[in-house]
């Protein structure tokens, strides 16, 4: 009897918007096909531990609905009526429509629309030598990072912190403003070793009864927006209670008795009232951090999300400056890892290009920018075509009327590269099929932690699926667009970045896998000073002038608090609008990722919003019952689901659902707004009143 063919294990890396970046063991099967993907256990950070929706992946590789060749529009915009069209074909009309609109309005009237579908770097962020090269528009991202980022460097002066493996060295690790059990498991990984081998208490802070404030020892269940609060009142009993370190605040800090100063009035009583947390919970915590050196701070994205997050993320990380914890192994306050990878991506982006600096137009608020808003278009003239990669627009930008008002536009024409018939692609003039992340060559960098993965082709795409660098350089060949970039493979271009550096060669990278990336200890905490001329951390940051990604100060800047607190330019629930909604994170979607999976569409089972019992009673709803959502910006059809893991007042509906899920067609994110976020931009998901009413 011929010997059965055994399966051999493939090495790659989670490319989805995750700070975790999980490095990958993959399952190749003797037909060619992808298996089960597994954590690599000889990873430090990933430790062999991924989340479920990644380690079924093949359910997408092999989605039956999957792109599998270009497709024209033939029927109206958003009928999802097409026609196949060769790749030559399709790519010719794309660049005739492209010169068409440069003819009438000028480059910058094309606007390559992008984020995090993939995050690797190649692929990704090849987009910006087409974009450079042509002179279109700029994108400032701003739908995910900026408040959180910019909240942590005010202080730090850096976006780094202590090594994330530090975790499992920990005391106390204070999980706060994510869920990482449901977006960031490795954190958890690191949290429990600690808990089992030291005997250290892990802390969850969030909005609701999260999985993960479940499995926490303390779960710390507050209002939404009302983190500073929180914040304010453990620096407050620090500075009472003796636990605040003045011998190394003396040495690292800005203003240490100003603040506490400020401070006086900041106490647990005052904060009660605010984030809906006792007293007595207030001082347990301020205490055990205290009376614990080794008090690991993990800041998460949902700080990110509020209209006071840059400010609640600032006062979290002050925390860990007033205790001294930054002194400690084990201790500290970590956000992301973005700094330490020193990356010349001069190739990839075209940034040697002259003349690149074009305008740059916001993409949270593309709904304004689509619909002609002056201000929006920065003055300049309409955007009449896109290229579209790695997003999905309609289904998760904010302001979701006005984006879908814009996408309707018979002028406008869009280019949509996807994986599947997203609720964008379904508006596209010309959808191009994509590859998946195993079906092509990248480089990552893990936010969460320190490492540098490169993710080799494992496996052949379906169909004519095409890489997003192929898509770039065939573009730019009937564009007219030049650089030398545009004749490199994508292992050329890892190779370059990595020689230029100095981080070796793609040979040596491919064969160890990934590069440990972390500073020393005393530059990972800081203990040759803050990122500061003076070296000090910043409770007193001049909101302006932090070194964060920016494109100048927007938003309500000028009232933002000079040293931490609570700042009240939330969404504050009124008479009118007597709830505040959170659209959190589902656990078996990644945005609007994974929403096609059959596992994730049954574990999520539909759309819902979960409610307080008290507040379902008053309005007279039953548990499953079907309710209108609404606010100035729309209004969205639900079920409601009985919950008693938050505060009365806060609803949180989980996961962004396409629009075509919800009973009308308008998904959650009708809801949300894409006003500015102080003092650098971003998109307040997380911050919303609105009024609830029974559906019959």
């Amino acid at each position: 009897m011929n010997k059965p063919l055994e399966n051999r294990v493939g090495h790659s890396v989670c490319p989805h918007d995750c700070p975790s970046t999980c490095a990958l063991d993959v399952e190749l099967l003797p037909d060619g096909r992808v298996g089960r993907l597994r954590g690599a256990a000889d990873n430090a950070y990933t430790a062999g531990v991924i989340c479920a929706k990644v380690a079924r992946y093949a359910e997408r590789l092999d989605h039956a609905q999957r792109l599998k060749t270009p497709l024209q529009r033939v029927g109206a915009k958003g009928s999802a009526e097409f026609r196949p069209i060769s790749w030559e074909a399709a790519l010719d009309l794309v660049a005739e429509k492209f010169l068409a609109a440069e003819g009438v309005y000028g480059a910058e009237s094309i606007w390559p629309y992008f984020y995090a579908g993939t995050m690797g770097l190649v692929q990704r962020d090849g987009i910006h030598r087409l974009r450079h090269a042509k002179g279109y528009s700029r994108q400032f991202d701003t739908i995910c990072t900026n408040p959180a980022w910019t909240g942590y460097i005010a202080g730090t002066g850096r976006l780094a912190g202590p090594d994330p493996r530090e975790m499992a060295l920990a005391d106390c690790v204070v999980i706060w403003g994510t869920n990482a059990v449901a977006t960031q498991v490795n954190v958890m990984t690191h949290a429990v070793t600690a808990r089992k081998t030291r005997g250290a208490k892990i802390v969850a802070i969030d909005v609701y009864e999260t999985e993960t404030v479940r499995q926490a020892d303390i779960g710390l269940v507050l209002r939404p927006g009302t983190d500073a609060a929180l914040a304010c009142a453990v620096m407050h009993v620090a500075f009472r209670d003796g636990y605040a370190d003045r011998d190394y605040m003396a040495r690292y800090a800005d203003c240490p008795d100003e603040l506490e100063a400020h401070l006086q009035t900041r106490t647990p009583q005052w904060a009660s009232a605010i984030t809906g947390l006792s007293v007595g919970e207030i001082e347990d915590f301020a205490r055990l951090v205290g009376i614990t050196p080794r008090s690991f701070f993990r800041l998460g994205y949902g700080f990110t999300r509020q209209r006071n997050g840059t400010v609640a993320m600032h006062a979290a990380a002050s925390i860990a400056t007033v205790l001294g914890s930054w002194q400690y192994e084990g201790g500290g306050a970590f956000h992301n890892n973005g700094a330490i990878y020193t990356l010349n991506k001069m190739m990839i982006e075209g940034l040697d290009i002259p003349g690149r600096m074009t305008r740059q137009l916001d993409q949270s608020k593309i709904g304004a920018v689509l619909t002609g808003d002056t201000d929006a278009l920065r003055g300049g003239a309409p955007v009449a075509a896109m290229l579209i990669q790695n997003t999905n627009p309609v289904s998760v930008a904010p302001d979701q009327t006005r984006v879908r008002q814009g996408f309707a536009r018979e002028d406008l024409f869009v280019c949509v590269h996807e994986q599947f018939m997203t609720e964008t692609a379904a508006m596209a003039d010309i959808v191009l099929p994509a590859t998946m992340f195993l079906e092509h060559d990248d480089i990552y960098k893990g936010g969460g932690h320190q490492y540098l993965l490169f993710g080799p082709k494992l496996t052949e795409a379906p169909g004519e699926a095409r890489e997003n660098h192929y898509v770039h350089a065939e573009l730019a060949r009937r564009l007219g667009a030049k650089h030398v970039g545009f004749e490199m493979t994508p292992r050329e271009h890892v190779d370059w970045m990595l020689r230029h550096s100095g981080f070796g060669t793609l040979e040596e990278l491919e064969t160890q896998r990934w590069r440990d990336c972390q500073p020393p200890f005393e530059t990972a905490h800081y203990l040759e000073g803050f990122g500061y001329p003076d070296g000090k951390f910043r409770f007193k940051p001049e909101w302006d002038k932090v070194k964060a990604n920016n494109d100048g100060p927007m938003g309500p800047w000028q009232d933002m608090p000079a040293l931490p607190d609570h700042w009240d330019v939330i969404e504050t629930a009124d008479e009118t609008h007597p709830f505040r909604l959170v659209t959190a994170p589902a656990r078996s979607f990644l945005n609007s990722t994974f929403t096609e999976t059959p596992s994730s569409e049954k574990r999520e089972g539909r759309p819902e919003l979960m409610m307080h019992p008290d507040d379902m009673d008053a309005l007279g709803l039953e548990d499953g019952g079907t309710i209108t959502v609404g606010n100035a910006r729309g209004r969205v059809n639900l079920h409601v689901r009985l919950f008693t893991g938050l505060k009365r007042g806060v609803v949180i509906a989980e996961g962004i659902w396409p629009n075509s899920r919800h009973e009308g067609g308008s998904g959650i994110n009708v809801l949300t707004g894409a006003d500015s976020v102080a003092p650098y931009g971003g998109a307040a998901f997380h911050d919303n009143k609105v009024w609830i009413r029974p559906r019959f």
